[in-house]
């Protein structure tokens, strides 16, 4: 898809009558061709391109069209987008120019009054960039309102610049932590992660004794997350999930303001706990995210949707209820469509190790045909702990259908690009598994010998020692079925008695 494509499905019906009509007033003849071009982008229409345009003997002029429009749009699109947002951030900033406007022309009254609507919205929503400005306007025109002290005014600013500070470092750390995050995610850069975390707090004079926003906390939040999901140990991050708990249930009032951050916030909570096999705590978070997503007209649901449906589905599963948990993951997949295809991609794996559970293995090959991509696309989109967990499943499921020569292709390829990145990371475990995966696919006979099923149980006791997390004891539980001449489902249900 290129970016002329993207564009354009960012617009709904209504923008894109808006476009052409501002093309329209824009173009000094009727019948251009940048009109043409956008409407073959609504219908897909080849042949524009194939007829008109190669007539002009030019690819030149096409591409000169084609960066004529791409600019239009974007144009548009930002015009569009101020005069559409109805955000307070965007209520302050017109009233801060409006004031600016009005001081100018020698309206003190009404500037005032407008600064201090915007003080009263940013204050409410503890944006302290704007209130910098506020402040700093307040004082520069000070002079103009004797009856405020302008000491007050420069107290003011003074403890709102610590704020404002305090969020710039924090944002600084966030974005440096993202990078290498992704560094780590989507290349297998090998980081002592805690260790970054630690100087990169101290660098930036970051303290989480600090009074918190919904940002700074969501902020905080992912990057534990992702720490936790790095180490496969959600208990690591407890004390943050504590301190969030209490955050939102003292500001509970300023949630609305704060929608997508609010949401963020009840998403990892409801992950957390769901990875730490706490289910019924975690379907509480997600009941109230269920909530916050029908809030402002469900404004955040199609950003959030897929992430709620995964964990939902998630919790159903492992609380014994897998035909419900499979058609929440099939009506998510086949009633969002046009959601963020990362989630696409978690749900569609989560309903594949779903059906490999139940021994359905026509259903998960259907749905692993789906995942079409190459080991190398998935590392750069999904991140390489993801594309290391799908080609696990994918071995386990061609194992379970008896697909030898598959399974054993998946196998060699598997260790050739990843062994050496798994040793280097300390997951020698994962290493491990896939001989025992191994020599089982070789020689499915071999689970009978006492001698290979007291090396699985050994292994198994040993895994569970390590750090815990739901996922892993998911791909343990399928060796452990095989052993054990169970249902991997029923061994997976029995196998979670114990595990946490």
């Amino acid at each position: 898809m290129n970016a002329l494509e993207e564009i354009s499905n960012m617009m709904n019906e209504a923008d894109k009558k808006a476009f052409i009509h501002y093309l329209s007033k824009k173009n000094k003849r009727k019948d251009v061709a940048n009109i043409k071009l956008f409407n073959s982008l609504k219908t897909d229409d080849i042949n524009f391109i194939n007829n008109d345009l190669k007539d002009k003997k030019s690819t030149d002029a096409y591409h000169a069209l084609r960066k004529r429009l791409y600019d239009n749009m974007i144009d548009f699109m930002a015009n569009r987008s101020f005069e559409n947002d109805t955000s307070q951030e965007n209520v302050i900033l017109r009233f801060i120019v409006v004031s600016r406007l009005f001081f100018e022309h020698k309206l003190i009254k009404t500037a005032f009054k407008c600064l201090a609507k915007a003080e009263e919205i940013a204050l409410s929503i503890e944006h302290f960039s704007l209130l910098n400005e506020i402040y700093l306007i307040q004082i520069q025109f000070a002079h103009f309102n004797l009856s405020e002290p302008v000491e007050e005014i420069i107290q003011k600013f003074k403890a709102n610049k610590k704020k404002a500070e305090y969020e710039e470092h924090l944002n600084l750390g966030y974005a440096i932590l993202r990078r290498e995050l992704a560094a780590i995610y989507h290349e297998g850069r090998i980081v002592d992660f805690q260790a970054l975390i630690k100087n990169t707090i101290e660098t930036h004079g970051i303290s989480l004794k600090q009074g918190l926003t919904f940002k700074s906390l969501y902020q905080i939040l992912f990057i534990a997350n992702e720490y936790a999901s790095i180490n496969n140990n959600f208990s690591l991050i407890q004390p943050f999930v504590v301190k969030s708990y209490r955050f939102i249930s003292k500001k509970i009032d300023l949630s609305d303001r704060h929608l997508y951050y609010h949401i963020y916030i009840l998403y990892f909570l409801a992950n957390f706990y769901f990875r730490n096999g706490q289910f019924t705590k975690s379907l509480h978070y997600l009941d109230l995210m269920s909530a916050e997503l029908q809030k402002q007209s469900g404004k955040y649901y199609q950003r959030f949707c897929l992430r709620y449906f995964l964990l939902l589905a998630f919790n159903e599963n492992y609380l014994g209820n897998s035909q419900k948990a499979i058609e929440i993951a099939e009506k998510a997949l086949s009633s969002n469509k046009k959601a963020d295809p990362n989630d696409s991609n978690d749900i569609r794996l989560m309903l594949v190790v779903f059906y490999i559970q139940q021994n359905a293995g026509r259903n998960a090959l259907k749905e692993m045909a789906k995942l079409n991509h190459t080991d190398s696309w998935y590392e750069k989109k999904m991140g390489m702990d993801w594309t290391i967990k799908k080609s696990l499943v994918e071995i386990l499921l061609h194992s379970q259908q008896e697909n030898t020569e598959l399974a054993l292709s998946r196998l060699r390829s598997f260790k050739r690009r990843y062994k050496k990145y798994l040793l280097t990371v300390n997951e020698e475990r994962v290493v491990h598994y896939l001989l025992f995966v191994e020599q089982y696919v070789l020689k499915p006979e071999i689970i009978q010998t006492e001698k290979f099923q007291k090396t699985i149980e050994d292994f198994i006791i040993s895994a569970q020692n390590g750090p815990k997390d739901i996922l892993i004891m998911s791909f343990l539980s399928w060796l452990v079925a095989k052993v054990r001449r169970k249902t991997v489902y029923e061994t997976t249900l029995n196998l979670l008695e114990t595990y946490f």
